[in-house]
């Protein structure tokens, strides 16, 4: 597991572009028959991919957790952004079809990643905070996620918004996870952009062509910075930082989020107007 520290928006200000790809980019998220996590000093969130190929993944714990296994005091958000897959949570099995979640709460030992097909394999989005009490584990398809349509074609932000776990939906003690999916011709992600001090955000980039690419743009809304991103890609995006996007062409997210509250609305927007 990596660990990258918090970064002050002083010193985020200062970094050239691979100084800043270093500390926010996480390029390696789901490669073939590995589990590959970073440790963020950002609320203590763990961020990263699960892709089991011809043999089933054991979630591992790890030294800088001292815990006797991962989830003793953490929950679990996993999203599956590839072919057809299962969770195995002790002995109960979820099965995990292509852009549904899992939410595993706190205090299970034993939770296995499998690929039901390998020449098709899962590839599993994992967002994982600590937890001060355990809520039910709990599957949620897309289609069950009250999809919620913004943005329009003139302004090429036309997208929709699935809501997997937050309050109306998955309860959890930290986690707020979901995914957004871009229409057909627009590119621009969450503009005008927002800031919330309140909780950190990490976007997790996929369905985006190997010749395309994202645009993120991160930083204090007057000091503005960016990262160019590729498919299954992820960004740690800081409290102080905005985080907002475009593509080359049309792509789809993950977004999620953990810190002082759950309110999914809780945010400083920032006019594009105002922006640097």
């Amino acid at each position: 597991m990596q660990i990258r520290n918090a970064i002050s928006p002083k010193e985020g200000a200062s970094l050239n572009s691979q100084e800043l790809r270093d500390n926010f980019l996480i390029e390696k998220v789901c490669a073939p028959g590995e589990i590959n996590l970073v440790y963020s000093h950002y609320d203590r969130v763990i961020v990263g991919g699960v892709s089991p190929i011809d043999s089933p993944l054991k979630l591992p714990t790890y030294g800088i957790l001292r815990s006797n296994y991962f989830l003793e005091r953490r929950e679990l958000g996993a999203i599956n952004v590839g072919g057809a897959g299962r969770i195995k949570v002790g002995d109960e099995v979820y099965d995990l079809p292509y852009m549904s979640c899992l939410y595993v709460g706190k205090g299970h030992e034993n939770v296995v990643f499998e690929s039901v097909d390998a020449q098709n394999p899962a590839h599993f989005y994992l967002l994982s905070s600590p937890a001060h009490q355990n809520y039910p584990t709990r599957r949620l398809l897309k289609e069950e996620a009250s999809p919620v349509e913004m943005g329009a074609p003139e302004t090429a932000n036309k997208r929709t918004i699935y809501k997997y776990i937050y309050l109306e939906g998955i309860r959890s003690c930290q986690l707020v996870m979901g995914l957004t999916v871009l229409a057909s011709g627009s590119v621009w992600n969450t503009m005008p952009p927002h800031v919330h001090d309140r909780r950190m955000e990490a976007y997790f980039y996929f369905n985006v062509a190997d010749n395309q690419r994202v645009l993120h743009l991160m930083g204090e809304p007057q000091e503005t910075r960016h990262l160019w991103v590729a498919n299954h890609q992820a960004i740690i995006s800081p409290p102080w930082s905005i985080h907002a996007g475009s593509g080359t062409a049309s792509y789809s997210f993950i977004w999620g989020m953990a810190g002082e509250n759950q309110e999914y609305t809780d945010m400083d927007p920032q006019p594009v107007e105002v922006l640097r």
